[in-house]
């Protein structure tokens, strides 16, 4: 968020809810699944998420980060892309509240920084979930932007304060780290975001800003360290950015550099020195609540995961064998994200395909959001936010880009056969994106030991969902396969992942 320093001194707050924070080790019992300690050798679990307001992680390598690297090296760390028009403006607004919510725009209905229309009544901030499931843990939040700790966390938050600059957030968490006992905080920097608006990434004080602001979460962690119970304490934390910048500044836009956001988390059961692309910030959310020994609730609809529940599906195996570009020309040459080699059990029937069109797109492919979306911009891809990693794409559009033989895009992903319980029922679940630009189907088919296909699934509006369909397996089956068909026009799209079959 970009305010004059002066009219962020002037918005500041500092707001106490009604549970202040205690200075004694309090119980951690609840009846709703958080924590229970009962042996003085367990560690009380706490959580610290610090959020650098427009941090553009392509930069950190030339910035000088010791602290943020360190985390980088004792930990994970993960690159995701965000939305953008027409899901939402790359704006602070909505890129806080997915972090905050565990959802995308599209749920929260944040789409822009004056919060109209808002739904944190039904999507609200993962304190208020904390506090909800355990009102005695203690809950801060510290935040330089002011809509931080008054609008995005609620009123549940033990205690919400706003700094007039950085320098006053870091020594007002540094205090309350040291001091207090502070089960679950969140802190807010804001400086990096000022600097990205006056001068851009490619500058000399986008850096030193940078710089500064590694040199509060250096502080904030030492308060951390240093606090009296802390060789008790099982710390997760969690560093994250809302949005990036362009090299000019500004943001707000779909370009990569706005777009690409990242998760750096270290503490148990975080690999040092580990990289991941299935993650994305709305997991921040259900990964401090479930340190918490919060489960998540289906009725929340979350679109986040606890990083640690995260899996590879087929699709993400196929990220070492991705290619460049054949005929696309507008990205970098040395970008590898599309295939159409298949993963193990899969297959793609194109005897319906017209010869030529653009390669990559020539029936069902595998791609990455970097590659995909970039092709060309603005065309409703980036709403693409559910698929993780390596997703499988059929683009009528992009393929009709190049001179084909007669007829329309027509293809089949076929999958594997997946085991079922004859007599019972499955669950088939995919996270799916199905946008309409023209004429064009998409159907799922799901046949039982290859026998006849039978419909399970039509689409011929736009959605954007995980999809969980519940069949009933004839009695005696014993596998399952699905059949996704698409045909176009020069249409849209249809981006499926996470292809799943439960018995």
């Amino acid at each position: 968020m970009h305010l004059p320093r002066s009219l962020r001194a002037a918005l500041a707050v500092t707001i106490a809810a009604a549970l202040p924070l205690a200075a004694a080790v309090h119980a951690q019992a609840s009846s709703k699944g958080s924590t229970s300690q009962t042996a003085a050798a367990t560690k009380r679990p706490k959580s610290l998420v610090i959020g650098i307001d427009g941090a553009t992680f392509a930069t950190f390598s030339k910035a000088r980060m010791p602290n943020v690297k360190s985390l980088m090296t004792g930990g994970m760390t993960a690159t995701s892309n965000l939305y953008a028009s027409p899901m939402a403006p790359t704006y602070s607004g909505p890129g806080w509240s997915s972090i905050a919510t565990g959802t995308w725009p599209d749920k929260h209905k944040v789409v822009d920084n004056s919060f109209n229309g808002a739904r944190f009544d039904l999507h609200p901030d993962y304190f208020t979930r904390l506090e909800t499931a355990n009102s005695s843990l203690n809950t801060l939040v510290v935040g330089t932007w002011s809509a931080v700790p008054t609008t995005i966390f609620g009123s549940a938050t033990d205690l919400r304060l706003g700094g007039v600059s950085d320098t006053d957030t870091t020594t007002t968490a540094v205090a309350k780290l040291s001091k207090t006992d502070a089960d679950a905080t969140f802190v807010h920097l804001d400086n990096v975001d000022e600097a990205g608006h006056s001068h851009g990434t490619d500058s000399t004080e986008y850096l030193n800003a940078l710089k500064a602001a590694d040199a509060s979460v250096g502080q904030i962690i030492q308060a951390v360290k240093s606090r009296t119970s802390y060789a008790n304490e099982d710390w997760q934390i969690i560093i994250t950015a809302d949005h990036g910048h362009t090299p000019s500044g500004g943001h707000g836009g779909n370009t990569p550099a706005e777009r690409q956001t990242f998760v750096i988390a270290k503490g148990t059961g975080f690999t040092p020195g580990s990289v991941r692309y299935d993650v994305k910030i709305t997991d921040i959310a259900p990964t401090v609540l479930a340190h918490f020994g919060i489960a998540n609730d289906p009725t929340w609809q979350l679109d986040g995961k606890p990083i640690k529940t995260l899996t590879p599906d087929a699709f993400d195996a196929l990220r070492p064998s991705l290619q460049t570009a054949i005929d696309e020309t507008g990205l970098q040459s040395t970008l590898k994200g599309w295939t159409t080699t298949t993963p193990t059990g899969w297959s793609i029937d194109n005897s319906a395909m017209p010869a030529g069109g653009v390669t990559e797109w020539r029936g069902w492919s595998f791609a990455t959001d970097e590659f995909w979306t970039n092709t060309d911009l603005g065309q409703s891809r980036e709403t693409n936010v559910r698929a993780r990693n390596v997703f499988a794409v059929a683009d009528s559009d992009e393929w009709d880009d190049n001179t084909h033989g007669d007829g329309q895009f027509d293809s089949t992903l076929v999958s594997p056969a997946f085991p079922v319980i004859g007599g019972a029922q499955a669950t088939v679940s995919y996270a799916t994106n199905y946008k309409i630009d023209g004429p064009q189907t998409g159907d799922v088919y799901i046949s039982f030991d290859d026998g006849t296909p039978q419909l399970l699934a039509s689409y011929r509006e736009d959605i954007n969902t995980v999809e969980r369909l519940t069949v009933d397996v004839p009695a005696g089956a014993t596998s399952a396969r699905l059949r996704f068909h698409y045909t176009g026009t020069n249409s849209a799209f249809w981006t499926v992942d996470q292809v799943a079959v439960t018995p």
